[in-house]
Formats: C-alpha cells, structure tokens, sequence
C-alpha cells in the first residue's frame, strides 16, 4: 500500500510539473500537441507492444472489449434520458461525452504505476472497445444533434479508427497473440526502452492541459453533466466489480475504466460540428481532475479489498 501511495504521489508531482510549466512558459499549451503526437503514435504504441508480447488470451480479457461496448451504449441511452429536455445543441454536446473514456493518455500511466504489466494488457483490451464508442458511437451523437444537420458518414467515423495508430497496434499484437507469432527480441528491447517515457510524458501533458477557469452560467450544466456520468459510472463499475470478485484484475478494470475522464476526442466533435468547444474543452479538464481523485480513492479501496 505504500508503494501504491509513493507513486500516486509521484504521479500528482510530475502533472504539477507541467502545470507549472505552462505557467512560468517554459512550455506552451500549444506544445501539448506535439507530446501528445509522441505519446499516441510513438511511446503508447510501443508500450503496447511490450505488454501485449506473449500475452495469454484468456476469456477475462477478450470480454472486456464487449464490456467496454456495452457500457459505452448504457451511458450514451441514458445520457439521452437525462438531457432529452435541454436544447438540442446542448443535448448533442452533453450526450456525446457520456460514453466515452480516455484510456490511453490517463488511464495508462497510472494503471502502469499501480499494477504494472497485467493492468495495461486489461486496459489495453478495455480500449479496443472503447475506441469503437469514441470514434463511431460518440461521432454519430455529435453529428446526429449538430445544428443544420443530421447526415452521418460511415467514412468518417470508419477513418479515424483505420489511422489510429494505437487501435491498429492493438489489432497486430492482438492478431500475432492468436496466431501464436512473435517479434523479434531486438525489436522488443527497442520498443521497452521507448515505452518508458510513455509515463512521465503522459502525466506531463495532463498537466499541460489543466485549465481551471469556466464561467458561471455554464454551472447548471457542468453540474448535472458530472452527476450523470460519474453516477453512471460508479453505478455500474461497482456492480460488475461485486460480479467479477473471482477475477481480481477485471473487476479492478471495470471499476476504474468507468470511471475515467471524458475523451478528447469530444473537443475535435465539438470544433467539427459547432458546439460550444470552450465549455466541452473545460469539461474534459474537470472530468480529469475528478477522474484523478476518483482513482486514487477507489484504487485505494482495491487495495484493502
């Protein structure tokens, strides 16, 4: 438990770090964009590839993927139940960011923290499902309560997926497990000396990205917005972690999976379809600090449990 704690900490520190950073403008906001395409297309991957190496396919994980589904179509119906009243812009806004979660810049660094090589493999698995919701799902709601329009386009939604490069190396290591085919050794040194960085440059970007500034008319909305998705969240992670009690890991995945920040995808739906993108930008930045706390109080909970 103090190891857990140690690194929680360490953690909170280097996101502070970034913060600071951006404060004292030794690094720009603006720079978040480049780490962020490090991080995605470069260190992530390479994460995946060393945790996935030789991974054992068991039923445990493959369901997680249609977990991550499932779940991601209960929030999204009833996100549409609660917000079926407010005004169409702003139903499209709020139920868009009900279903999906970011697992690869939020989740990862802590889940590697906490339970290591065995917490990515079941995160990893949990965001191949989640993916489908961020890309298809989640684009479908933006499109469909966008203003002028209610068109959807299968190319666009198939698209981002086809040109996610940590969706696709999900997809190869995954296909390699089954067919029982490995990498070669010097390819896998390489990648683990990359994937350390994944980590520090993560938690550096999250701290890049805190903004702690809205406005006050937008309280109502922000209010009921978390309610509904950390009560939808903590809800049913709860429940399955009493179901999946046998399966120590998964349970553990479904309780935090639920309940990570919303994706950032929902600020490039929110700019494509004219949504209010400040206010979708600052949810996100809420969702994270919330998430952050959440996790370290339920992960705490795991550990007594």
């Amino acid at each position: 438990m103090e190891g857990f704690q140690q690194q929680f900490i360490i953690s909170v520190f280097i996101i502070l770090l970034g913060y600071f950073f951006k404060r004292t403008k030794i690094l720009k906001e603006s720079d978040g964009q480049t780490i962020a395409r490090i991080v995605f297309n470069i260190t992530l991957p390479a994460l995946v590839i060393v945790t996935f190496n030789q991974m054992e396919m068991t039923l445990p994980l493959v369901s997680l993927i249609f977990i991550a589904l499932l779940f991601g179509l209960a929030a999204a119906l009833i996100g549409y139940f609660a917000f079926r009243s407010a005004d169409h812009n702003i139903k499209g806004m709020a139920i868009m960011m009900v279903p999906g979660v970011n697992v690869g810049l939020f989740a990862f660094p802590l889940v590697e923290a906490i339970w290591g090589r065995e917490g990515i493999q079941h995160f990893g698995m949990f965001d191949v499902g989640n993916a489908v919701i961020v890309f298809g799902l989640c684009y479908f709601i933006a499109s469909y309560f966008a203003k002028g329009t209610s068109k959807f386009y299968w190319r666009e939604t198939i698209s981002p997926l086809l040109r996610s490069i940590p969706f696709l190396t999900y997809m190869f290591v995954v296909a390699l497990n089954v067919l029982d085919l490995h990498l070669p050794e010097l390819f896998i040194d390489t990648a683990e000396i990359i994937s350390v960085a994944n980590m520090p440059l993560s938690l550096l970007l999250l701290g890049l990205y805190l903004n702690f500034s809205f406005e006050k008319s937008w309280f109502p909305l922000l209010s009921k917005y978390l309610a509904v998705k950390y009560g939808t969240g903590l809800a049913l992670g709860f429940t399955l972690f009493w179901l999946f009690s046998d399966y120590p890991m998964l349970a553990n995945t479904v309780l935090i999976g639920f309940i990570l920040p919303s994706s950032t995808t929902a600020v490039v739906y929110a700019i494509r379809y004219r949504y209010d993108a400040k206010m979708v930008g600052t949810l996100v930045n809420i969702t994270i600090i919330l998430s952050f706390i959440l996790i370290w109080v339920l992960a705490s909970f795991v550990a007594y449990h």
